[in-house]
């Protein structure tokens, strides 16, 4: 197995009109003990931030809007990672009596591998590994959400996942992805020295925020997909989030 990339220097004065371009650490190869920990280390961040907020919200909006589905709701993670997300999303369900049938896919097989160890013996989630933009559901999903992925990828990627997205969502889709902006970036080069994170992590964090987005790159992007403003919502949520909402009329 690979040692692992060498940590490096997270750059110190990114110029934060414009997205960076640097690569993260845990987009290049690595063992997979490496990943579980830096997964793991985002998952409990990913918890103390709140993160989850944006898409619990969202999913009871979308209950609301359709209360008598007649069938389990078919919900697909892209990018899903450590799965953190879409167990609390199974939870969220659970607690709702809402019958789910949930997905979650990455293109890392170690990831999945990490997600279906991290998940209880109760969980009916299944793990998928393969790539979103070429991926045939054997269902079309009623949802499809994502967290802290699109950063990940160039900006004709994230383009042809929106069509990805519009094309294959029955009732709509959710992208909760990071906020560009200097405060976020420096409090969680500070935050994630105090909490000892993995030193993969420690440079990772700050280096997503400045690979991530301001709401004019979503507004270009989503145009250049197709949509029009008035079909979809983009939300800052407080802490460092940025997420674009698109819930389809029943």
């Amino acid at each position: 197995m690979s040692a692992g990339p060498r940590v490096v220097q997270v750059q110190k004065r990114p110029d934060f009109r414009h997205r960076a371009h640097s690569t993260e650490l845990m987009d290049e190869p690595c063992s997979r003990d490496t990943l579980r920990a830096c997964l793991l280390d985002i998952a409990r961040t990913n918890r103390w931030t709140f993160a989850y907020r944006p898409l619990l919200n969202w999913l009871d909006e979308i209950v609301v809007a359709r209360p008598s589905l007649g069938e389990p709701m078919r919900i697909l993670d892209a990018g899903c990672g450590y799965g953190d997300g879409l167990r609390r999303v199974e939870q969220w369900a659970w607690d709702r009596g809402i019958d789910v049938n949930l997905i979650g896919l990455d293109l890392n097989p170690d990831a999945t591998a990490i997600a279906a160890e991290a998940s209880t013996a109760s969980s009916k989630i299944e793990w998928v590994t393969a790539d979103i933009l070429t991926y045939v559901p054997q269902q079309q999903p009623h949802l499809v959400i994502s967290s802290l992925f699109t950063h990940h990828l160039t900006e004709d990627q994230i383009v042809r996942f929106l069509q990805w997205m519009e094309s294959h969502a029955e009732f709509g889709w959710l992208i909760n992805d990071l906020s560009r902006a200097a405060i976020p970036y420096y409090l969680f080069r500070a935050f994630a020295k105090v909490m000892r994170l993995h030193p993969f992590v420690q440079n990772d964090g700050p280096v997503s925020i400045a690979r991530s987005f301001i709401r004019a790159d979503w507004q270009r992007m989503c145009a250049a997909a197709g949509l029009n403003d008035a079909s979809f919502e983009i939300r800052a949520f407080r802490p460092a989030r940025l997420c674009v909402l698109r819930r389809k009329q029943p």
